[in-house]
Parts: structure tokens; sequence; C-alpha cells
């Protein structure tokens, strides 16, 4: 009693620390800390006494543990409470299976049915071996930086189908007297092991087509807004000039009578609907300079000052879709937070392009009055309205990453910098 009671504790703990950070990975929920890793280790500490004093069948310490690691994952981590209950269950039977394994692979090895035994040290051998083995599964995943939730998956979905054939494999065995019915009750498992990795995979795919939905409704909800704008505009010049012989002849009238201000005042009111159409070149690409020129005259419409210097490469394969997503979002966010600033003279949005060999870098610099919010890494959006708000810099993200490009923000201050790193290639001109 003893001896399992110390290994149970240790064990224990190691095995609701490794499923809070499966979960990180598999959810892509926060890290662990100090914080949640010494909450986690204190309910399983507890649920291993309760479970030692009050003879606590296996089954419901398992389903309590796996409570609690949810419960962690999901108030701690700010991981989905569903999913991470989903995962917390099977990740208790996933172990619970391999312990199995481990312990009747070793009985059959050895020729021992101590093996099978959890109060001997033969069955303690086996039940630490898999604990080292998961331990040293989460250091190789801690020490790649930039692994993946789909590498999580991938040896998720292999230990599945490992322990699948190892069980069916073990069946067969003479060696040790284990029952029929337990060969069944952990072939059975096994499979629902391997189903719910499959229904995993499914909804993991199911919420990115989901949010790549999202993100297209929200650039084209982009696009038609800026287009409608464009053709507004054109609109307007293409009447000016359809009217033009009627103005020629209304000024001359005007000036044939020395009415030299009402001449002046009828230019201007003639100048006001091609005023916000300024003709600066900055890209090359029309689209994208009609979009830097009317966030140009929409900031001086909010008293913002705008400040762009742009280098961008000529016959680049940079689709204008893409460079008009990456611009008009990184625009919006910063002249919406530069217009909240209370002093005018401190709202600016500084705008720069510049090329480097084969990169092109955008930055978006502007002043902020209220501190942008993150959540679960990502930043928030600060609008209450709902709708599609907090989808442009996933907008951005999606497109810079069609160029294997980067997105980083980050605060200075009172300060905010937008990044976008994009590869690109040079286009020869027929």
């Amino acid at each position: 009693m003893t001896l399992v009671l110390l290994s149970d504790l240790p064990r224990g703990v190691l095995r609701v620390v490794l499923c809070l950070f499966l979960i990180s990975r598999l959810l892509g929920a926060e890290k662990p800390g100090r914080k949640i890793i010494f909450a986690g280790a204190a309910g399983a500490s507890a649920l291993t006494i309760l479970a030692a004093v009050s003879d606590l069948p296996y089954f419901y310490g398992m389903a309590l543990e796996a409570v609690w690691i949810a419960v962690c994952a999901g108030r701690l981590q700010k991981a989905d409470r569903r999913m991470g209950l989903f995962v917390s269950i099977f990740y208790e039977i996933g172990v619970s299976f391999w312990q199995f394994l481990f312990m009747a692979g070793m009985g059959v090895v050895f020729r021992s049915p101590a093996f099978l035994d959890f109060g001997t040290w033969q069955g303690q051998i086996a039940v630490w071996l898999l604990q080292i083995l998961l331990l040293a599964a989460a250091g190789s995943w801690s020490a790649k930086r930039k692994t993946e939730g789909t590498d999580a998956s991938r040896f998720v979905c292999g230990a599945a189908l490992a322990g699948f054939i190892a069980v069916i494999t073990l069946s067969e065995q003479t060696t040790l007297p284990i029952p029929d019915d337990t060969f069944t009750m952990w072939t059975v498992l096994s499979i629902v092991l391997m189903m719910a990795v499959l229904v995993f995979n499914m909804n993991r795919q199911y919420e990115v087509e989901k949010e790549l939905a999202r993100l297209k409704a929200r650039q084209a909800e982009l696009l038609e807004r800026d287009y409608t704008a464009l053709n507004s505009a054109y609109a307007v010049n293409a009447k000016l000039f359809h009217d033009f012989h009627n103005h020629i002849g209304a000024l001359r009238q005007l000036l044939s009578h020395q009415k030299y201000e009402e001449a002046v005042q009828y230019l201007d009111e003639l100048k006001a609907p091609v005023r916000e159409m300024a003709q600066t070149h900055w890209t090359g690409d029309e689209t994208a300079d009609y979009l830097i020129n009317s966030k140009a005259a929409m900031a001086a419409e909010y008293g913002i000052q705008l400040q762009a210097e742009v280098e961008f490469p000529r016959n680049a394969n940079i689709r204008s879709a893409d460079l008009s997503a990456i611009l008009g979002n990184l625009l919006d966010n910063a002249l919406e937070a530069s217009r909240k600033v209370p002093d005018p003279k401190e709202r600016f949005v500084r705008l720069t392009i510049r090329r480097i060999h084969q990169m092109l870098v955008i930055k978006v610099e502007n002043r902020f009055a209220v501190l942008p919010v993150q959540e679960d890494g990502a930043l928030k959006t600060t609008k209450r309205e709902g709708g599609l708000h907090g989808w442009g810099l996933k907008s951005v993200r999606t497109a810079v990453e069609k160029y294997d490009g980067t997105l980083q923000t980050a605060c200075t201050g009172d300060l905010f910098r937008a990044v976008a790193t994009l590869s690109f290639q040079g286009q020869i001109q027929e």
C-alpha cells in the first residue's frame, strides 16, 4: 500500500502535467506556466490521496482526474472547455491502455505475472517505464520551439494505431494467464481511441475550414467596400468630364463679366469631388495606390498625419488582392487606433514599404490611447459592435503566409508596430 501510494503521487502529478502540455499543443492553448503546473499538481495529489484513503475504484479516480485536467485547461489555459474535456478523457483512457500493454508485455518477455500487479516492484517498473517515455516525448516537443499541433496529432494517431496492433498481438500469447474478457475490453477501447482521434481531426479540420470561410468573408467585405468607393470616385470623375463643356461655358460666362471671385469659387466646387482621389503613384499597382490614397484622405479627415515611404519592387508576383488585404487591414487598424488619441498633434500613422533583396517589408506604426488586448496569444479587437471585427490581422496573416512570410506586432510605450514580411519573385514583362 505504501509503495503504491508513494509511486502514485508523483505519477499522478506527472500524468496531469503532461496532459496539460498535450492540450496546449493540440488545442493551441496557452503553454502551462508555474501557476498552471502548480494547480494541476495540487489537484492530482489531492485526488491520489482521496483514492488511497477512500479505496476509490480506479475508474472513478481516472474520471475525476480527467475532469480536473479539463477545469485547469479551460480556466487557466483558456482552452475550449468542451474539447479540453474530450482530450482529457481519452488521454486518461490512452494512458491506462498503454499502462496495461507495458505491464502485460514485460510480463510476457520476462515470463512473470508479477508485472501485472501494481503492488509489486516489477509492476511499478513497468508503470514508470511508460511515464519516462511520455516525459521524453513531452521534452522533445518542448525543445522544438516551432512544433505545431499537427506533430502532436501525428504522435497521438501513431500511438492509437500501435496500441491496437499491440493488444491484438498480446491476445495471441500463451505465456501469461490473462482472461479473454480483459483483452476484449482493451481491444474495444483501442478501437474507441482510434475513433476518438478521427473525430478530433475531423473537428479540427472543420474549425480550420470555418475560420478560412470567415477570413474569405472578411476579405470579400473589404474588397467590396474598396471597390464601391473606387467605383463611386470614378463615377464622379466621369460625370465631371462628361459635363466638361458645360463647366467651360459657365466659367467663360463668369470671366467675361469679370466675376473672378465667383469663378474661383466655381473651380473649387469642381475640384472637391476629385480632391479625395490623389494621383500619387506609390507602388505601381493601381488598386494598392488607390487604397493608400484613400486611407491618406481618411487620415486627413480624422486629423491624423499619415507619413508614407514606399520602395516597391516592379513586376513582383504579389497579387493585388493580397497586397490590398495587407495594406487595407493594417492601415484601417492604425487609423482606428490613432483617431482615439486625445491630442490631435499626437495622432499619426507611418507606412514604410522596403525591398530587401527578395524580401518585401511592410511596416505600419501608429500612436494609440487604448492598449491592445491579447487573448490566447493573439490581439483581440476592442470594438463592441461585433460582426467581423477582429479578423483584420488574421486576414493579413493569411495573405502574408501565401508568400512564406510572417506578421509580427509589438507595443513600445504608446507606439504600436505591425511588420509584415513577404518573399517575392520578379516577373518578366512580355
